[in-house]
C-alpha cells in the first residue's frame, strides 16, 4: 500500500475543528435543549458532515440524544468496535474496487492462475448471496461458512509463505478511508480502546495497520489468523472461523477484553453489513451505543438497517465524523 496516495486531512482543517468544537460543543446543547418542532437539532446542525446528502439519519433526535451522552462522558467513557474491510478501508476509488484483506492474498503472484480463478468463482456464487436483502442472516450463515472453508482450503493448498505477507501488502491497491491517521492517532492520545473485529485475514489487517503507522498499542485485532509450520508455511487457520453473520459473540469470546473495560460504557460501532450490527452484542454497562453503517453496495436495500446513521460510498470522510463527536471537549 502506498501510504502517499492517502488523502489527508492538513493542518488548516485540525484548526478548523479545535476552534469549532474546543469545549463550546456541550454547552451549546444545553442551552438549545428545547427545539421547536420541525427544527434539526442543534449537535447534528453545528456538523456540517451530517448535512450533506450522502448521510442518512433515522432519528435525528436519538442521535442526539446518543452524542450528548457521549459529549458528557468523554474520552474516559469510550470504547470503539469496528469492522475493517470496506468499514476503516476503502470501499472503491474512482469507481475502482479496492481489495478486502482476502482479496489482497487472492490477487497477489504468489496465487497460481488456476487458484485465483477458483478464489473468483467463490466469489461470484457467494457474494451476491452476502449482500441479499430477500435473505436473513440466519439463511445466509451456512453459505458463509461454505464460502470461507472452500477458499480457506484453497489458500493453504498454495502454501504461503509468512515472511511474503508485507511485501504482498506493500504491492495491493489497499487504501484506508480519509482522516485514518487523525482517527487512530486521536485515539491513541486518549488511550481510547479500539476492538477491530474482522471477518477477513488478520495477519493482513494487521499488516495493513502496520505499514499506515497506526497499528497503536490500544488497537487490538480480533480475526482469522493463518497458522504457520515452523518453516513459515500456511498451514492451516488458528481457532474459530469469523464470519460476518457470526459476530454476534464476538463479545464472549473475548470476555476479558470487555470486563477490563468495563467503564467505558459508550461505543461508537462501525460497519458496512447487517451482521456487523450485532457486534456489541454481550459487551457489558453499556450506555451508549452510536451505530454507523457504510453503504458501499446495495445503498437503498441496506440503508433501512443501521439504526442510527448510514453513509454512501467515500464522499463524505465517516471517520472524521466520527473524530468531531467523540473529542469535542478534549482540545
Amino acid at each position: 500500500m502506498d501510504k502517499t496516495a492517502v488523502v489527508k486531512v492538513g493542518a488548516v482543517a485540525s484548526a478548523s475543528v479545535c476552534a469549532l468544537f474546543g469545549g463550546v460543543v456541550l454547552a451549546q446543547y444545553i442551552f438549545t435543549k428545547k427545539k421547536r418542532a420541525g427544527k434539526k437539532t442543534k449537535i447534528i446542525e453545528m456538523m456540517p458532515e451530517f448535512e450533506k446528502s450522502t448521510v442518512h439519519i433515522r432519528d435525528p433526535e436519538r442521535v442526539e440524544q446518543i452524542i450528548c451522552g457521549m459529549i458528557q462522558g468523554g474520552a474516559n467513557k469510550l470504547q470503539i468496535i469496528t469492522d475493517f474491510d470496506m468499514t476503516l478501508s476503502k470501499f472503491a476509488i474512482n469507481g475502482k474496487r479496492c481489495p478486502t484483506c482476502h482479496n489482497i492474498i487472492d490477487n497477489c503472484k504468489l496465487v497460481t492462475e488456476d487458484c485465483r480463478k477458483k478464489l473468483f468463482q467463490l466469489k461470484d456464487t457467494y457474494y451476491p448471496i452476502e449482500i441479499d436483502p430477500h435473505l436473513s442472516m440466519e439463511e445466509k450463515y451456512p453459505f458463509m461458512v461454505e464460502w470461507y472453508f472452500k477458499s480457506h482450503t484453497l489458500l493453504v493448498e498454495q502454501r504461503l509463505q509468512r515472511d511474503k505477507l508485507p511485501e504482498i501488502v506493500r504491492e495491493s491497491d489497499v487504501s484506508l478511508r480519509e482522516g485514518y491517521e487523525q482517527f487512530f492517532d486521536r485515539l491513541q492520545q486518549h488511550n481510547v480502546p479500539v476492538f477491530i473485529f474482522s471477518a477477513g485475514l488478520g495477519d493482513i489487517l494487521e499488516e495493513i495497520i502496520r505499514q499506515a503507522g497506526v497499528y497503536h498499542p490500544n488497537v487490538k485485532v480480533v480475526s482469522n489468523f493463518m497458522d504457520f509450520d515452523e518453516n513459515g508455511i500456511l498451514k492451516g487457520f488458528k481457532g474459530e472461523l469469523i464470519h460476518v453473520y457470526n459476530k454476534h459473540d464476538g463479545a464472549l469470546r473475548n470476555t476479558e477484553y470487555f470486563k477490563q473495560l468495563k467503564d467505558n460504557g459508550n461505543i461508537i460501532l462501525l460497519g458496512d453489513s447487517m451482521g456487523d450490527l450485532t457486534m456489541a452484542d454481550g459487551v457489558p454497562n453499556v450506555e451508549n451505543i452510536l451505530k454507523i453503517g457504510f453503504l458501499n453496495d446495495k445503498v437503498n436495500s441496506h440503508s433501512s438497517g443501521f439504526p442510527h446513521a448510514f453513509m454512501e460510498n467515500c464522499v463524505v470522510r465517516p471517520i472524521t465524523v466520527i473524530y468531531y463527536i467523540t473529542f469535542n471537549s478534549r482540545f
